[in-house]
């Protein structure tokens, strides 16, 4: 097992990693931006170290100075967080080249799922189905038109690299297309650095349903069961729920199997998830995350298992502590994410927490590095927090749910606590009867 390990990340994700690593007995590293430097992370963490200016390519990003904090710090291990450089392959393999283990899959796992393409080609290969689509990049308009012309309208022009909603555009008809490739193109290039572009059918009403795995270097390979991340804004999940309440046991039971076999088939190492749109019975793989999620609190709250110690002691050579039938599901968990935004427009709000009180009490649980006194800055990711709720039905855990968010307190900036608020009243929302696209098409339009 380790003796100290580093972690690459910051906030609520960071903190996280840190009490795991605590409850096993491990020191940690913070490292941090200079405008980080009064944050949680930093604070709470055995050492810190500061890798640069505020932008993330001149600090988070810098895998040279993420890589010097190490070495000054002589740890042993890098845990890459979320985001960042969690799916960075060239990350992940410099880390294990300058002698330090890294938290996650293989260097070659990762840049084969963090391209949509190779990754639906590798998931086809395994028995996995797939969105009809494209069988590689689209490069011309031709070629694209007469694609489109068999599968049929809409279509969804998808960026190859990346993910988080960047280079998505929808075609209605032919003459949207030419735009819709354009703009996918432009917007994948700017935010990926890589303009390659696939395209698939556009399913209209499917729910968003991923699979968590975790796989270790003895063959082991368990599934977690499924989330269900169908409430979204542009393509941004905003609230998640575990178990799925569209599936019957018979479905979760078997997309479970199906996914486990596959993940052992490529060899897989580490903590997964594999992510479906549902519609009319049938699932279709759309991507792969090679980390963490930053839902995963859901699936521990239903299964009881540490999903970072795990994935900490996947890392270090030693096999799973559970099998597959030592997995119980009990109960239902929902997941709120807390973003600094104006809850109706959506714009950043960063700023100074005037005033912080979590709410508490049996089956509640936050995950996030806000204090009063804290100053949001403006440069990274506007996650701020995670209400995380679970109780032994879903209709209980909305109840539970409800009164947390009245008892959550953030002042000083905008949040979308309001929006949540509005949510958990919704009767779609407690019937469970939504989509990927139902939030913007039925209920932001309303309020």
């Amino acid at each position: 097992m380790f003796r100290k390990v580093l972690i690459a990340n910051r906030g609520e994700i960071a903190l996280r990693i840190q009490r795991a690593c605590a409850d096993m007995g491990l020191k940690t590293v913070a490292v941090h931006s200079e405008i980080d430097s009064n944050a949680m992370h930093v604070r709470l963490a055995d050492e810190s170290v500061c890798i640069g200016p505020a932008r993330s390519k001149d600090s988070y990003l810098n895998i040279q100075s993420v890589l010097s904090a190490a070495e000054i710090t002589n740890v042993d291990a890098i845990h890459p967080g979320v985001g960042f450089l969690s799916e960075n392959e060239r990350f992940a393999e410099m880390v294990e080249t300058h002698g330090f283990t890294f938290i996650g899959p293989t260097a070659e796992h990762i840049r084969v799922m963090g391209d949509k393409i190779t990754a639906k080609e590798m998931m086809i290969s395994v028995g996995i189905p797939v969105v009809p689509g494209s069988k590689g990049a689209v490069n011309d308009m031709e070629e694209l038109r007469s694609l489109c012309k068999e599968m049929g309208f809409p279509v969804l022009i998808k960026a190859a690299g990346g993910g988080g909603g960047k280079g998505m555009r929808v075609a209605r008809s032919l003459e949207d297309l030419e735009a819709a490739w354009r703009d996918a193109r432009n917007e994948a290039q700017a935010c990926f650095g890589n303009n390659e572009v696939y395209v698939e059918k556009y399913l209209e009403r499917p729910r968003h349903i991923e699979v968590q795995i975790i796989a270790d270097h003895h063959g082991n390979v368990v599934h977690l069961g499924e989330r269900d991340c169908s409430v979204q804004r542009r393509h941004q999940k905003i609230w998640e729920e575990a178990p799925c309440s569209a599936l019957s046991a018979k479905e979760r039971e078997a997309l479970g199997e199906l996914v486990a076999t596959a993940i052992k088939k490529i060899g897989y190492r580490g903590v997964g998830t594999i992510e479906f749109l549902y519609e009319d019975g049938k699932f279709y793989f759309i991507e792969m995350n090679t980390r963490l999620q930053v839902e995963h609190p859901i699936t521990e709250c239903v299964t009881g298992i540490d999903l970072v110690r795990e994935q900490i002691r996947v890392a270090s050579g030693l096999p799973l502590s559970f099998s597959q039938k030592d997995v119980e599901f009990k109960g239902h968990a929902i997941e709120c994410r807390i973003n600094a935004e104006h809850p109706e427009t959506f714009m950043p709000s960063p700023g100074k927490i005037t005033e912080y009180l979590a709410p508490g009490g049996y089956g509640v649980r936050v995950e996030s590095a806000l204090y009063a006194g804290y100053s949001v800055p403006p440069t990274y990711d506007s996650l701020v927090g995670k209400l995380v709720v679970t109780a032994q039905t879903r209709e209980e855990c909305i109840a539970r749910l409800r009164r947390a968010l009245q008892e959550y307190v953030i002042s000083g900036i905008e949040t979308t606590l309001p929006l949540h608020r509005l949510l958990v009243e919704n009767k779609e929302i407690q019937k469970g009867d939504f989509d990927i696209h139902w939030l913007e098409r039925e209920f932001l339009k309303n309020t």
